[in-house]
Order: C-alpha cells, then structure tokens, then sequence
C-alpha cells in the first residue's frame, strides 16, 4: 500500500504588495495579489523528498479558501504534488485558525492519510498554532517545528532547533508534522512541472460535503477576532548624533527622552 501524504497549504496576500483591511477587519484578498504562502513550499518540498525514496508516494495538496486559493494548489501541483483537494464556501469568510483546524480535519479524513505536512507559519496570521490543533482534532502525534526531517520503517524523525536547546524527536505514523524553513530549499517549479499541473486534479468541496455547521466557522464562529486596526504610521525624520567626544551622553540622553533606558 502506498504512503499517502497530505501537505496543507494556504493561499496568502503577498508579502511585497500593500496589505490592508476590510471593513470587517479580516484581510483584504481582492484588492492584493495572492499566492502560496512560501513557508507551506518547504512542506511541499519536504513531501518531494519522500517520494524520491518511496516512489509509490502518493501527495495530495488541500487548502481552504476563496476561489483564487486555487492558484496555491496549482503551484504545489506545478512542483510536484499528485492531486489537489480545495475547500471553498462563502461562508468560510473570516475562520480564524480554530475553525480553518477543524475544515481541515475533516476534509483530510474525507482523503485518507499516512502523514500530514505543514510550514511553521503562514506568511499573513505567522500564528504556527495550526498543526498542533490538526493533530489534536485528528488524534494523532505532533512533531512541529522540525528543522530537518526523515521517515523510516514507519516513523518519523527529525530535529527541533530551540533557542537553548536542540531536540531529536520521534513518532509513529499516523501523524501531523511542520517544518521551517531551515529543513531545505523549497526546489522551483519546472516548465514541464507546470505544463502537467494543468492536467492533475483538484477535487472541489464544501461545508455540507465535510458535514459542518456553518456556525461552527466564519467570523460568527470564530474564537479570535480583531477589534481594531491603524494603519502604520509614517517615517519621521530620524536624529543625527555627531560624536566629537560626546556621541555616547548624546545618546543615552536620546534614548532616555524615547524612555528606551
């Protein structure tokens, strides 16, 4: 029987392009050009690995989200991915990381799976939350934040880079596992990897093929909300300190009026 790996991706604003809010605080995907979230590449990546050892791999790519989120499956088709499964329901609109968690669930069990690969973060929310809260709803096993990944014989094993301390951390399939983007370089997509993603298929479902309530999601639904937003206000003018002996009062006295020290 082959390994069945879901790699969950998410469709973001881009990063380089002026971000802003809807009236209703969520983000506004209309008016920004969108695109796979770059830190989901090194789950896709790490996906690619896998079955470059064990070719009987199958990697099926989900995302929730509006329309244009299919763009973020195409581009994990484009790298490789077999097949892509894309959840989209109006009444999705506004489902924080608690909700999204929960249509994912659902629809990964509707797909089938062996392992489960997701990026640390996403580029928009950067919450890093929704791996563990996929493994808690699914009942399987974490291993998150992984900076370098293998699977043998059924398990899963990898390194946790932490501030003070590396970890070496291991779990038996099934189970949910997010890489950063130290764990390799996320490979571009070829011309010919692009032409055949256009043949791949995307299996589309909703709210009522996952059996959710619609309150369980959405902005109603969600546990976190937004209560105010300010654009960034703009650059000033910065302070120039000419030291000629006295750089170092100058600037303590500087940072003492910003009530920095």
């Amino acid at each position: 029987m082959s390994l069945r790996i879901v790699v969950c991706v998410e469709y973001v604003p881009d990063a380089t392009a002026d971000r802003h809010f809807s009236e209703d605080l969520t983000v506004d995907r209309d008016d920004t050009d969108g695109l796979l979230s770059e830190l989901d590449e090194y789950a896709v990546d790490q996906a690619l690995r896998v079955r470059e050892a064990d070719p009987s791999t199958e990697i099926t790519a989900v995302t929730v989200g509006p329309e244009d989120a299919s763009d973020a499956i195409r581009k994990a088709l484009s790298m490789g991915a077999d097949r892509g499964v894309h959840v989209e329901d109006t009444d999705l609109h506004g489902t924080d990381a608690m909700g999204t968690s929960l249509v994912l669930a659902k629809a990964i069990e509707k797909i089938g799976y062996d392992l489960i690969l997701c990026g640390m973060a996403t580029t928009d929310g950067g919450m890093g939350v929704l791996p563990a809260m996929l493994a808690e709803r699914l009942g399987v096993a974490q291993v998150t934040q992984l900076s370098q990944v293998s699977l043998e014989d059924g398990v899963i094993t990898g390194r946790r880079d932490g501030d003070s301390a590396t970890e070496q951390l291991a779990a038996a399939l099934p189970a949910v596992v997010s890489v950063t983007d130290q764990s390799g370089e996320a490979r571009y997509p070829s011309f010919k990897g692009i032409m055949a993603a256009k043949k791949k298929p995307v299996e589309e479902l909703d709210l009522d093929d996952l059996d959710i309530d619609a309150s369980e999601v959405g902005l109603d639904g969600s546990w976190t909300k937004v209560e105010y937003a300010a654009a960034r206000p703009a650059r000033t003018v910065g302070t120039i300190i000419t030291d000629e002996g006295e750089g170092a009062k100058q600037l303590a006295a500087f940072l003492a009026a910003q009530k920095l020290i």
